[in-house]
């Protein structure tokens, strides 16, 4: 049984998502990518919102979301971090 993912890990799922797609990102993709409830979802973008991680941009399509240098700079520290600790066998 896998185990649940805690906060972090959901907003590097979050914002790997965006990444991966060309920094640039529809919400109906987010909930594909991120695996989480509408609901969730939208506690999630508001926080990385107002953490200036992501920006939200309105388009005659729609809504989307593009990531920032900051959520650019956070995906990398995450990155960092996990490769530390499993090269302890921290994980």
């Amino acid at each position: 049984m896998e185990r649940k993912r805690n906060r972090l890990e959901i907003i590097r799922d979050i914002l790997k998502a965006v990444r991966d797609r060309n920094g640039r990102i529809k919400p109906t993709h987010v909930l594909y990518n991120s695996n989480l409830s509408h609901q969730m979802m939208s506690v999630y973008m508001k926080g990385l919102i107002d953490n200036e991680m992501i920006k939200e941009i309105s388009t005659k399509n729609g809504r989307s979301y593009i990531i920032t240098e900051k959520g650019l700079d956070y995906l990398n520290k995450y990155s960092l971090i996990t490769n530390f600790t499993d090269s302890f066998g921290l994980n």
